[in-house]
Parts: C-alpha cells; structure tokens; sequence
C-alpha cells in the first residue's frame, strides 16, 4: 500500500481519483473480521467528500486522502468515546484543532481507530466498547497501547495516516510492535485542544505536561507531512518546522545505546539493533557509544515513572491534596533532566524502542521481565518531552516488527524525522 503522500501525488497529478481511493479503502475496512482496528466510520461523508476533492483545486499536501483518527480524539459528528461504555454515546460537535488542520490540508478523515480503555494500558489494546484489537503480523500478539488501533490500521492497510496519542509510549509502542513509523512531538509542539476526556473543557496549562498528540504512519517522510500542516501554536501565532541539522546520513552524530539491565533486549531485538548500528557505521556516520553524561537512565526511569503518577493524580477526576510547592518540584526535576540531554555532541540518539517484539495477548511478564519494563526505554523522552519517534528495524526470523527508537533535540523533530529518512534508505 502506498504512503500517503505517495496517495496524494498520485490524486494530484491524476493518476487516481480520491473516490476511487476512498473507495478501495473503505472496502477494506469493512471486509476487516480479524484485525479490528477501525471502529467507527462515516461512509458517506468520507465519498462526498471525495467527490468534492475530485472536482475541487488542491487544498493542501494531502489533498483527497483519507486517514483516520485515535477514538480520544474530537472529529466532529463521530463519537469519542476512549473506549469507556460510559461515553458511549458522545458525540463530538466540533473537530480538534489537528483534525481542523489535517481536513485544511486536504484530508479526509473516514473514521476512528480503536483504543484501549480511558487509554490507560500501554501493551495492549482492549476498549470495553470496541473490543479486541489484533497485531497485523500475528492475530495471537497484541498491538501495543493505547494508539493500538491506529498502528494496526496502517499495518492492515486500513488508512494511509494516523493521528495518535503518547503519554507512555501510545505512540511508539504501538508502533514498534506493528512495524510501522511514530512519533511523539516535542511536547507543546501540536496543539492538543479537541484531545481531552468527553465532556470537560481543555486546559492547556495543566502539569505536568506529558502527553502528546502526534502522527503514526508508514514511512519518516508522511511523519513530517503530517506535523508540517499539524504543529504549531493556535492563531494568531504562526511557526514554521526547525530544519533539520543535516541532510546526509554520513554527517550524523548518533549516541548509541542498544541494552540495559532493567529491560534487557530479548535477542530478536538485540539482533536487529546491532544490524541497524552496522548499516550506521558503514554510512560514515559518527558512532558514540554510551548515554548522554550526566543521564542516569535508572534515575530518569524512576523519574518518570513518579511523574506518571502525579499526572493520573491531576486527571483522574478526584480531589487531591498536592500543593503548588510540588507541582513546581516536579516540573524542575524535569528542566534538570532535559538540560542533561543537551545534544551539543550527538544530533540523535538511537536505542530501541521496546526490549521485545509484540508479545501474546494477555501475558502480565514478558521475556522474564515485569510487564512495565516495556516503559524503560521510552520513559527518557517523554520525561524530557524531547521528539522522538520509533521506527521499523525488523522483522524478526518468526516475521515480528522490530522497533529502534530515535530521539531529538528539544524542538528539533525533523532531525529526529530526517535521520530516520535516510536510515531507512
């Protein structure tokens, strides 16, 4: 299947109709019976729309090409539910301000991928409305969470784009785990209004700050499509994309770290790593081997994980007893930690994004190691809300996505994005 942006060339240049695209892609989700990935979609309007695209001048860079969205996020006239029964029935009257943006430049948003509940799981994918959702490359394995519908979407070749959420690691996991292209925004980067729980209004100054809202798709190039025409404050505001530091693999500065005793990679994971830094090294690119100085990624780990808690504290809909003074704390621990991570020696840092390929449904222990060890190597960037984006590096010998996880400087996404361009080839 094409990538979207291979679609929209294709409508542009009028080599196919966006109907005869939507066509075929609504086709497919509605003869899906395995990977239930797609949950919810508005036929009608996705081929109206079409037709309007067809006979309209282009409006964008993705101009007549449908996509779907993360069932968290407001598409106006489709229900949000974040997969809880007791939103079951809401329906959103207004688009989120990435949706407002992606429809701007021409997409067409078919529907919504499912999510797992209140998207409270990071390794699996099950909504109390929607079900089960099921890794493309094995139906037996999960797809990863909570984006875990929208991964599988693109691997199913159900939508040409996807537009997620990443608090721990929804994104990237998802990614990894279903072999397709994720990446968490530098935090604050895309607007997030239209992402909140149905019903409460949208506070963007809440700490800490967390979460993110950001693309998945099937290669580095449709990543930066999509946060080309997503990101950037609300108006009257405007910004434009930080370019990348380099255009060449070879004049990269890459800090390498491939395992670690707290979630030590299995050695599928392991393998194509090491197979990864190769292809690196003989591209001339500079190799430095070890974590960032000063980073303790045990520390930051644990960090994070506290952080997490008072993030759930702050949005769990319960009085809590925190004070300013804490807040404050915990906002400066992250400062500290961001500024470790300085990238005056390295312009990306390359690790894995999971210890583990995409693992059976329901296992609470993975490879021997603590279900929440799957956050390790993801916990570092969303501490220091830094981009970072998981990328496909498998599969393995049994046919099992593998993901490397590639993380930015602060704000400099498409030096994370360009890198895994062209490591990708």
């Amino acid at each position: 299947m094409m990538t979207a942006g291979e679609v929209a060339e294709r409508i542009r240049t009028g080599q196919v109709t966006s109907r005869e695209v939507t066509e075929e892609l609504l086709a497919r989700i509605a003869a899906d019976t395995e990977v239930n990935a797609v949950v919810e979609v508005r036929t009608e309007y996705a081929l109206k729309a079409a037709d309007v695209a067809d006979a309209t001048p282009s409006t964008g860079p993705l101009h007549g090409v449908p996509m779907t969205v993360k069932d968290a996020i407001n598409v106006a006239g489709l229900h949000t539910t974040w997969g809880n029964p007791a939103f079951a029935e809401y329906v959103a009257d207004q688009d989120a301000t990435v949706v407002q943006r992606l429809q701007r430049a021409g997409a067409i948003t078919v529907g919504k991928s499912n999510v797992h509940t209140m998207l409270a799981d990071f390794g699996q994918t099950v909504s109390e409305i929607h079900g089960r959702t099921n890794n493309p490359a094995d139906l037996s394995r999960t797809p990863g969470g909570s984006s875990g519908g929208s991964a599988a979407a693109l691997a199913a070749d159900l939508t040409y784009l996807e537009y997620g959420s990443d608090l721990v690691g929804s994104i990237r996991l998802p990614a990894a785990y279903c072999g397709v292209y994720g990446l968490k925004p530098t935090n604050g980067l895309v607007p997030q209004r239209g992402f909140q729980l149905p019903g409460t209004p949208y506070l963007p100054s809440e700490l800490p700050n967390l979460s993110t809202i950001g693309p998945l798709a099937r290669s580095a190039a449709d990543l930066r499509l999509a946060l080309q025409v997503t990101a950037g404050p609300e108006a009257p505001y405007s910004w434009q994309l930080t370019p990348p530091r380099h255009r060449r693999l070879q004049d990269f500065r890459v800090g390498v770290v491939t395992d670690h005793p707290m979630a030590p990679v299995t050695s599928e994971v392991g393998d194509a790593m090491a197979a990864t830094i190769d292809r690196l090294a003989r591209s001339g690119a500079k190799i430095v081997e070890g974590w960032p100085d000063g980073v303790d990624p045990v520390e930051q780990a644990e960090q994070f994980g506290e952080q997490v808690g008072l993030f759930f504290a702050l949005h769990g809909g319960e009085p809590t007893e925190l004070t300013v003074d804490e807040l404050l704390a915990t906002e400066r621990a992250r400062m500290i930690a961001r500024a470790k991570w300085h990238f005056e020696d390295i312009d990306v840092f390359l690790c894995p994004t999971s210890f583990t390929p995409a693992f059976p449904h329901g296992e609470t222990t993975i490879n021997g190691q603590p279900y929440e060890a799957q956050v390790f190597w993801i916990a570092h960037a969303s501490l220091i809300g830094h981009p970072a984006l998981s990328m496909p590096i498998g599969p393995t010998k049994d046919g099992l996505p593998v993901g490397a996880q590639v993380i930015g400087p602060w704000h400099e996404d498409d030096t994370a994005i360009t890198f895994a361009e062209l490591l990708a080839g």
